[in-house]
């Protein structure tokens, strides 16, 4: 048998099935491939992590059993008015146009179910899902698509979208089959032509002037509701500081694992950071400052189940959102047909005998379902942990399951109970 010089980098096993399919794919259409969904490459999550308190311990017991708080104040700091929800999962921001009318209106009535807020995406407002939803975020991108005044007065808080976690550095991306009469009217775009947002607002150069743009919102609502930002997780620490100082009422930290609608796929694989560290690197940020009750921290990416929130919630985040678990809870079949308007189940199409098969209220019920089981879940860990409000979860109930996650986060290790360092590793 031959043996390869270099295995790791030759042979069959190097040009695997895919990789000659995607060079294939490529050298047939000329151009990146776009898809939908998120990274799917194996990255750090949240399963790298383990809750290791025992609150049986003698010395440490916690309630026997009782109620656990999950309300969650979003942007207290400076609106007169914050987002008070019932549960501390949200739904994250996901435009008609990537969604159908009929998932958009469902998302909404889902949220209200349980008491917790959406959000509108890209866009503009749906009319609909603002009557369906009890708390609207009103997302406002660099394209500027959508947004009106009146709408913004409308909403329970605003989002000014810097950047998300699928596409750190892009704008959204629209394909030309998806724009009905009815998008093009509220996105006040033309038919016909893939939509393609700017990658940054055309009127903020820098922090100076994020600061001014966050002011004017603040004017446009009378100082009510909370002034959030939006950023693809890339250099949080730095970021942090820069929202802090700009007195945003709060972050949504989107990290790579995040989905979309539509993106290059060399960029959803390869551009970002996993959400495990963005917001461990944003609670850094904000200590070093001396500034951690002055914003509300909310993460995105990837996260799954009750579980993945509670450990977030441990690491310092005050919430989390979901899209794609919340569309999976639906009728989702990850199909990877996103961008294409041909999703057979009707969440992401403009075709009507494809969106007619999305029942709306069967799956409000059914998303509605997953967010208070995912709420449940996160109450029984906090009572697991000796607790009484998830809020008071934190990094010292937390131990880490791989040397990787160790070093991200800063948790200890299950053995020995230190941080892994690789200095330390050599030394013995």
């Amino acid at each position: 048998m031959i043996q390869h010089a270099h295995p790791d980098i030759a042979g069959p096993d190097y040009w695997q099935r895919e990789i000659l399919r995607d060079i294939r794919v490529k050298s047939e259409i000329g151009r990146y491939r776009v898809r939908g969904y998120g990274a799917f490459k194996q990255l750090p999550t949240f399963d790298d992590l383990t809750f290791g308190f025992d609150p049986a311990v003698l010395g440490r017991l916690g309630p026997v059993e009782g109620r656990v708080n999950l309300k969650t104040t979003l942007g207290g700091r400076y609106a007169s008015v914050p987002v008070e929800n019932d549960i501390p999962i949200s739904i994250s921001a996901m435009s008609y146009g990537a969604l159908s009318k009929a998932t958009k209106i469902s998302m909404g009535k889902a949220s209200a179910m349980v008491g917790t807020s959406t959000n509108t995406g890209e866009g503009g407002m749906l009319p609909e899902e603002r009557a369906a939803a009890k708390h609207m975020i009103y997302q406002i991108t660099p394209g500027r698509f959508g947004f009106n005044i009146h709408d913004l007065r409308r909403a329970d808080a605003v989002e000014f979208y810097i950047s998300q976690g699928a596409k750190p550095g892009l704008g959204g991306q629209l394909m030309a089959s998806k724009v009905t009469d009815e998008l093009a009217r509220i996105r006040g775009i033309p038919r016909g032509i893939d939509l393609r947002s700017p990658s940054r607002h055309p009127d903020i150069l820098g922090a100076d002037d994020l600061v001014i743009k966050i002011e004017e919102l603040r004017e446009a609502t009378d100082g009510r509701i909370p002034i959030s930002i939006k950023i693809g997780a890339g250099h949080m620490r730095h970021d942090i500081k820069i929202a802090v100082k700009d007195m945003v009422d709060m972050v949504a930290i989107d990290g790579i694992q995040g989905g979309t609608g539509a993106a290059p796929e060399l960029v959803l694989e390869n551009i970002g950071i996993p959400s495990l560290a963005a917001i461990v690197q944003a609670i850094d940020g904000v200590e070093e400052m001396g500034r951690r009750d002055d914003i509300t921290l909310m993460l995105m990416g990837g996260i799954k189940d009750g579980l993945d929130a509670a450990k977030a919630l441990a690491l310092g985040a005050d919430a989390v959102a979901i899209g794609t678990a919340a569309i999976l809870a639906g009728t989702c079949i990850a199909c990877v047909q996103c961008h294409s308007n041909k999703c057979p189940t009707g969440i992401t199409t403009h075709k009507p005998d494809l969106e007619s098969r999305y029942e709306i209220d069967r799956n409000a019920e059914w998303i509605a379902n997953f967010l208070h089981n995912m709420a449940m879940e996160v109450a029984a860990i906090t009572l697991a942990c000796g607790k009484d409000d998830c809020h008071d979860l934190s990094r010292d109930d937390l131990r880490a399951l791989t040397p990787e996650a160790s070093a991200i986060t800063g948790i200890a290790m299950l053995d020995g109970g230190q941080v892994y360092d690789p200095e330390y590793a050599r030394s013995e």
